[in-house]
């Protein structure tokens, strides 16, 4: 059923808006200043209009050409702007050029560009002073992994690079507060659930952080997305840069990994060594080389294994007697 007392969220819409070149405003403006100069000169100098006219008229001419200065406005390759009339979006401009809009616009600008960061960065805000300047910049430092148990309980370290960029710049600026720290803190989100869902390693065919990492990249990539619709923000990328044991029990996870390297090997070894033994038995008997009873036959595979699947060279031994004695 649904919950009539949840508030009922819809995707804002980007709007497009096609701004005036700024070439001939460059022109106008500069005109218009000066036939204010120019009528006040003419007030002065030849009376030809009264100073309760001329006066009104050059300040308007003033206000005219220092208002219209602000509404320049360049937009650089794979930039955008975003304005806003009294607080009400009226639209984004995405292509690159030099424009003339509404000085009376707010003038958000929004980069479009392929960004990318490491989990476990710790991003410091800008600050500003009372006035609204920014006295400093934000700032990201290095990423760090991030300490996480896996579906099997083992402490792991992991972390991942993540490539995004801006689509929608209406749901970037006004859906969420801080689109950079949301991407940042949802991707760190996303990472840390993708690792307690799968085990570090494997070994019965089940999927793993270590042995599927495409398949994990791929699913990361799409959690992150998931988490990130809301933001106007796609990801275009997401990688694992690092993934470990924790300190504390690395060391115990790398015996287990070399005993089971080593029961891999042995396994094989046998494997073998029964093939060669069995392939002899039958050249001997094939070839009525030797007839062998069932003791005999016995002690020649415990020995042939033995010198088969010892992990020291056999020294060998001259039979002097009989083959029973």
């Amino acid at each position: 059923l649904k919950d009539e007392t949840m508030p009922q969220t819809t995707q804002m819409e980007e709007l497009t808006y096609s701004p005036r070149s700024g070439w001939p405003m460059l022109l106008l403006l500069p005109l218009i200043l000066g036939l204010g100069i120019t009528q006040m000169i003419l007030s002065v100098h030849r009376d030809l209009f009264p100073l309760s006219v001329a006066i009104p008229l050059i300040l308007f001419c003033n206000v005219c050409f220092v208002t219209g200065l602000f509404g320049f406005q360049a937009v650089q390759p794979n930039s955008s702007r975003v304005y806003l009339l009294f607080g009400k979006y009226k639209g984004s401009v995405r292509i690159s050029g030099f424009y003339w809009v509404n000085p009376f616009f707010s003038k958000k600008k929004l980069s479009l560009r392929v960004r990318n960061f490491e989990t476990g960065a710790l991003m410091t805000p800008e600050e500003k002073s009372e006035l609204g300047r920014v006295i400093k910049q934000k700032t990201r430092t290095a990423g760090k992994p991030s300490k996480v148990n896996d579906c099997e309980g083992n402490p792991i370290e992991i972390s991942a690079v993540v490539v995004w960029k801006v689509v929608n710049t209406a749901e970037a600026l006004f859906e969420v507060d801080d689109y950079e720290d949301f991407v940042s803190v949802q991707s760190e989100a996303a990472l840390r659930n993708l690792a307690s869902r799968y085990p570090y390693d494997s070994h019965d065919g089940e999927m793993s952080l270590r042995g599927n990492t495409t398949e994990i990249c791929d699913q990361l990539n799409h959690d992150i997305q998931e988490r990130l619709h809301k933001a106007g923000v796609v990801v275009l990328e997401a990688r694992i840069s690092h993934l470990a044991y924790a300190p504390e029990i690395a060391a115990a996870m790398l015996q287990r990994q070399q005993a089971q390297a080593v029961v891999a090997a042995r396994t094989k070894i046998v494997d073998g060594a029964v093939g060669m033994v069995q392939l002899a038995l039958e050249r001997l008997t094939d070839d009525n080389i030797l007839e062998l009873d069932e003791e005999r036959r016995a002690a020649m595979v415990s020995n042939l294994l033995v010198v088969l699947c010892g992990d020291r060279h056999a020294q060998p031994v001259i039979n002097t007697g009989s083959l029973y004695q």
